[in-house]
C-alpha cells in the first residue's frame, strides 16, 4: 500500500500527463477509441509489470541479490497465469513508477498501491487485493490503551512526517521522533514509550519474521486502506481481466495461502 511502509505514499500527489501507452508499444485506448489494454498484453504473451525491487516483503530480493519475490510479486504472477500469460518484471524506483507506466514501459504496477482520489482521476485500478488498518503496538502486558482514544497522555514514538503521527497528536499522545518503524518498535520494546502506530501489515511482517514476541495489537483503525493493481487510465479491458482472475484466486484460496506465507493472515479481503 505504498504508504511509508508504507505510509508516505499515501501523501503523495500524482501530477502525471498520461499517454495511454501500453508495455507493448500500443496504445491503452487506441485512435479509434477502442481499448487494447487486454489485447495488447494477450499479443504480446507478457504481462509486464513495474515494481521497486526494495519494498520487503511485498517487493524484494532474497538476501539483497538474490530471486525477485514478495507478497506483490506472487500474487501478481497467479494473476498473469489466470491471464494466460507469462510475467516479466521492470524493477524501478518508487519516484519514477508512475511516469514509467505512462511512458508505457509496462502495463501494471504492483508495488502495494494504495487507492487514494488522486490516483483514480489519473489511472485506471484493479479491485484491492490488500487490505490493512492502523493499529496502536503496545507491550502484552498493557491494559492502560484500549483505544486511541486512551493515547491521550501517553508516550508515544513515531515518524514525524507520517500521518501515524498526525494521528496519535489528534489523539492527545506524546509523541517522540523516529526515523521509522524500526527505532519506534524498538522503544515500546524497551519501554521507553507506552505505544507506537502503524500500519498493520507492518506488525504483521515483523510478527511474521520472528519479532513482536512481547508486543499486541491494542486497537486499529475502523477505516482500512486499500491497495490494487494500477494500470493506465482507460485500460478497462486489463483492469477487468485482472479483477476476474483476482476473484479466482480469492476463491481458490491462493490469495490466503499467499498472505499467510508473508503476514501470518489474510490480508486479501
Amino acid at each position: 500500500m505504498k504508504l511509508t511502509l508504507p505510509t508516505a505514499a499515501l501523501l503523495t500527489a500524482v501530477a502525471l500527463t498520461l499517454t495511454g501507452c501500453a508495455a507493448s508499444g500500443s496504445d491503452a485506448t487506441a485512435e479509434s477509441g477502442a481499448d487494447t489494454s487486454l489485447s495488447a498484453v494477450q499479443d504480446a504473451g507478457v504481462l509486464t509489470v513495474g515494481t521497486e525491487g526494495t519494498y520487503r516483503p511485498f517487493s524484494f530480493h532474497e538476501d539483497g541479490s538474490g530471486q525477485l519475490t514478495g507478497y506483490d510479486v506472487e500474487v501478481v504472477t497467479a494473476v498473469a497465469d489466470e491471464l494466460g500469460v507469462s510475467v516479466a518484471f521492470e524493477e524501478t524506483q518508487w519516484d519514477a513508477i508512475f511516469a514509467g507506466l505512462t511512458a508505457g514501459r509496462f502495463d501494471v504496477i504492483a508495488n502495494q498501491v494504495s487507492i487514494t482520489p488522486e490516483r483514480t482521476e489519473a489511472y485506471t485500478f484493479s479491485t484491492p487485493y490488500t487490505y490493512s488498518t492502523g493499529v496502536i503496538v503496545v507491550p502484552t502486558d498493557n491494559t492502560s490503551i484500549t483505544s486511541f482514544e486512551s493515547l491521550s497522555g501517553k508516550k508515544t514514538a513515531q515518524s514525524l512526517t507520517s500521518n501515524w503521527n498526525t494521528l496519535a497528536t489528534e489523539s492527545g499522545a506524546i509523541v517522540e521522533g523516529v526515523e521509522g518503524w524500526a527505532q519506534s518498535v524498538a522503544l515500546v520494546e524497551q519501554g521507553r514509550v507506552d505505544a507506537t502506530i502503524n500500519d498493520k501489515l507492518t506488525f504483521l511482517d515483523y510478527k511474521k519474521q520472528g519479532g513482536a514476541a512481547g508486543l499486541k495489537i491494542a486497537a486499529e483503525t475502523s477505516d482500512r486502506s486499500e491497495s490494487a493493481f494500477a494500470v493506465a487510465k482507460g485500460g478497462t479491458a486489463l483492469a477487468s481481466a485482472i479483477d476476474t482472475a483476482l476473484a479466482t484466486l480469492q476463491e481458490n484460496g491462493t490469495l490466503a495461502t499467499i498472505s499467510d506465507k508473508y503476514f501470518g493472515a489474510d490480508v486479501s479481503q
